[in-house]
């Protein structure tokens, strides 16, 4: 029998073909209401049923009779370049330890607690050999690998970024075998960033445009793809431009309903009309971002407090509080170990002084 490892919409669909009920049988089978069957029919992978939900399909599928495994099987194996099934060589308990790690790494990461997070990836990392996995192991040994590339991206240092690289292109290959396509597509998002935190603007740029029509991707991150567009256009002095691109991607957050992201985009856009010289839109924009924005970890702090500084600091009115709200992001930077942030400051302030 197959282990489902995260149940997406997708997943919970395929068990409702191998029981062969109808939407209203399968929700009264589950216990859950017919709309949330039918809201993983329409999203399949773009959504994922809450941690109880999964616990409930766990064992729906464990209790399903011998010919619906087998159907359940046939159906899942009809992911393209799925993996023959291994048997396991960790135990029940180590898959729940582990996954229970990933999620701790997880939080760690969001609160900038970077060694920490460092210490419970390398526990499985440094332990498992990926020949010996079965499909559950490998599915956790490659969200290892991109929660360790994210560590790195985050602490980004021009060899964090190289790293960051490599563990992200072995993630790739690892969902790549196991036939998970949005996996995959998330982690080229990934490493699109990665080439645009590295300075080279243009690929960056052309990696997110292939990615914003890319039907691996939800609608949210191909929302996000294309405001990463305008983010690397702005950065290349192609504001204008970007102003359009960043007004698109935010209309999409607003239809999707992705507040934090439309307040993002809110950011993105103050910074862009910074750079066609409208400050007044730019303070407009950054306000309604910071208005709207929760900001609750560090990297968010710092972010929204470089974009507001630099726009201020663009204005000799302004400039003492501009750089005020630079020393502040600095010191938060500095006091979580955000080294890409604390070069973007730096590249601020050295800008303007020169301006």
């Amino acid at each position: 029998m197959v282990n489902v490892s995260r149940w997406t919409g997708h997943e919970a669909g395929l068990l409702r073909q191998a029981l062969r009920m109808s939407v209203r049988a399968y929700a009264a089978h589950l216990g859950v209401g017919i709309r949330t069957v039918s809201k993983w029919e329409k999203l399949g992978t773009d959504t994922c049923p809450w941690p109880d939900t999964q616990a409930i399909l766990d064992t729906a599928l464990a209790r399903s009779d011998a010919a619906v495994q087998a159907r359940f099987d046939q159906l899942m194996g009809s992911f393209p370049g799925r993996r023959p099934t291994r048997t396991p060589s960790l135990t029940v308990a180590d898959y729940e330890t582990w996954t229970e790690d990933l999620e701790r790494s997880a939080v760690c990461l969001d609160r900038q607690d970077f060694s920490f997070a460092a210490s419970l990836l390398e526990r499985w990392l440094g332990r498992v050999r990926t020949r010996d996995l079965d499909d559950r192991g490998l599915y956790l040994y490659g969200r290892s690998l991109v929660l360790s590339g994210d560590l790195r991206r985050l602490q980004g240092t021009l060899q964090d970024l190289m790293t960051a690289k490599r563990l992200y292109c072995d993630a790739h290959a690892v969902f790549t075998e196991l036939g998970i396509p949005r996996r995959a597509a998330q982690i080229e998002l990934s490493l699109a960033v990665v080439t645009e935190m590295a300075g080279r603007l243009a690929p960056a740029a052309t990696l997110y445009q292939q990615l914003t029509d890319d039907e691996r991707l939800g609608s949210a991150d191909r929302a996000r793809a294309l405001l990463w567009i305008g983010t690397a256009l702005s950065k290349h002095g192609r504001n204008e431009f970007a102003i359009q691109v960043m007004a698109q991607a935010a209309e999409r957050f607003e239809n999707l309903d992705e507040p934090e992201d439309w307040a993002t985009a809110q950011q993105k856009l103050a910074l862009a009309h910074r750079g066609v010289g409208d400050l007044t839109r730019a303070l407009a924009y950054i306000d309604t971002a910071r208005s709207n924005g929760r900001f609750e970890t560090p990297l968010q702090r710092v972010q929204i407090d470089t974009a507001h500084g630099h726009i201020l600091l663009t204005d000799p009115a302004t400039r003492s509080a501009g750089d005020s709200v630079l020393d502040r992001a600095s010191d938060t930077a500095t006091r979580y170990g955000l080294k890409h942030q604390l070069r973007s400051i730096k590249s601020v302030r050295e800008s303007e002084e020169y301006a």
